[in-house]
């Protein structure tokens, strides 16, 4: 159950990172449509939030604070110009990429004066160019989006928004999850094997049982949403193919936070009671609320120490 402690307090992505409002043309258009998962992250509604800045400061990987600051040296204030952040990975030769989206407002004739100034040379890819900037490579598509990541991954972005390849919205099973979740502060949706490694790793020791090998095939997809409205709310939709494999999956995680609980203490133990977990005709449906001051002692127990490095 380590899994589902980092999903409640983390929500990241694929063991890298992941806030949300509702994906724009732009950011559709450059992930390819082979996605694994998709995290958005609403940067408005996350500057709120005390306990959700200290959260992003608590877990936000060592190359992203990098970036971040790479983004200062040029002119780019991530707490006030990005208004969206997105990450996506997409299968591809060799393995999954990921991709990250950013959207705001850029000054782009400020930021490039300052890369010139810098002597940020860029490389022509068709008609973009790509800008390397503190380990990852970086194209301004316009003025309220710039796409990152590591040049295969950025490439393939650029082929998808130029028809050279399938964008997600060839993708229906993965854009028809969206609109229930884009009103989420954190929001992400993933395809049935991003859901098995998830629900894996969830489970634990549970799925080794019997029980998981039945019913992880008839996984079809997952979305959760995380929001800071009034304390911490998360809320994990597991879609399955039929009210029975909903069921028993709803028993194996039970069992699961019920073995946690034997063996929890303090802020560990409080963030499983606050767990429910039920069936919904073919949805296994994870829902944790708690408030401020009980989150934020829960980011300083030696459990999420471990699972959020």
């Amino acid at each position: 159950m380590k899994r589902l402690a980092i999903i409640l307090c983390v929500a990241m992505l694929g063991s890298s990172f992941a806030f949300g409002s509702a994906l724009g043309t732009n950011t559709r258009t450059v992930i390819p449509s082979d996605v694994q998962q998709i995290i958005s992250v609403d940067y408005r509604a996350l500057r709120n939030s005390p306990t959700a800045l200290a959260l992003k400061a608590k877990v936000l990987p060592d190359n992203l604070k990098e970036f971040e600051t790479a983004l200062r040296h040029i002119g780019i204030n991530p707490d006030t110009d990005v208004e969206q952040l997105t990450f996506a990975s997409f299968r591809a030769k060799g393995g999954l990429k990921i991709v990250g989206i950013a959207t705001g407002q850029f000054n782009m004739k400020k930021l490039l004066g300052k890369m010139k100034v810098q002597k940020i040379g860029g490389t022509k890819y068709r008609d973009y160019t790509i800008y390397p900037m503190s380990g990852v490579q970086t194209v301004f598509i316009d003025p309220y989006t710039m796409l990152f990541g590591e040049l295969k991954s950025v490439q393939m972005g650029l082929d998808a928004r130029d028809g050279e390849i399938e964008s997600l919205n060839s993708n229906g099973a993965i854009t028809d999850m969206i609109p229930s979740v884009q009103d989420g502060t954190v929001w992400s949706v993933l395809d049935p094997v991003g859901t098995q490694n998830l629900m894996r790793s969830t489970l634990g020791d549970a799925a080794s049982l019997a029980d998981y090998d039945t019913v992880k095939k008839k996984l079809t997809g997952s979305r959760y949403t995380m929001d800071f409205n009034q304390g911490v709310d998360f809320d994990l939709d597991v879609l399955t193919s039929d009210s029975m494999t909903a069921a028993t999956l709803s028993s194996l995680v039970k069992a699961g936070l019920m073995f946690r609980k034997m063996n929890a203490t303090g802020s560990e133990k409080m963030a499983l009671e606050s767990t429910t977990v039920d069936s919904d005709s073919g949805i296994l449906r994870l829902h944790f609320k708690t408030d401020d001051t009980k989150f934020q002692a829960l980011m300083k127990s030696d459990l999420f120490n471990a699972i959020s490095r």
